[in-house]
């Protein structure tokens, strides 16, 4: 199962976000596992010192096959100037960070940076690459009024 993610941009490529030992929040053990781990990816340059995403998570610890058993997932969008415009969490997925590809049965919450949109689902499937995320199952949103304009013909 390949999950798709329509509101992540995750450029970096591989587990080295996860497990890299050069990380200032990264503790290892030499299995590999990492605990309160963080990692940013930025924009292009002209905006190279602005942070696009941060990724956090309590555990990761290696499966077989090069994925990762994420514990308390933490995904974070930013826009150009700073201003945060999604905030999606999970206490469990399984990453295959070389495929940029995360999925879980289990619970999965979101919201918008201004509060104004937010949902949860069970079951997801997130496919960074194609910024596409798909919730299955038990799926609940709710808009603050205002949000959407309808055009009376």
């Amino acid at each position: 199962m390949k999950p798709r993610a329509w509101f992540f941009l995750l450029p970096l490529a591989g587990a080295v976000f996860f497990l890299a030992p050069a990380s200032d929040h990264a503790q290892q053990n030499p299995l590999g596992h990492a605990t309160d781990f963080t990692a940013d990816s930025y924009y292009e340059p002209p905006h190279d010192q602005q942070v696009k995403m941060r990724l956090s998570g309590a555990e990761a610890s290696p499966l077989p096959g090069g994925l990762l058993d994420v514990k308390q997932l933490t995904v974070e969008m930013f826009s150009v100037d700073g201003t945060p415009q999604m905030v999606v969490r999970a206490p469990q997925c399984i990453y295959a960070p070389l495929d940029g590809v995360a999925s879980s049965a289990g619970k999965l919450e979101f919201q918008t940076g201004d509060g104004k949109f937010r949902g949860d689902g069970e079951g997801f499937l997130w496919r960074q690459n194609d910024q596409l995320l798909i919730i299955s199952n038990h799926v609940h949103t709710v808009m603050k009024a205002g949000i959407l304009k309808w055009n009376a013909p």
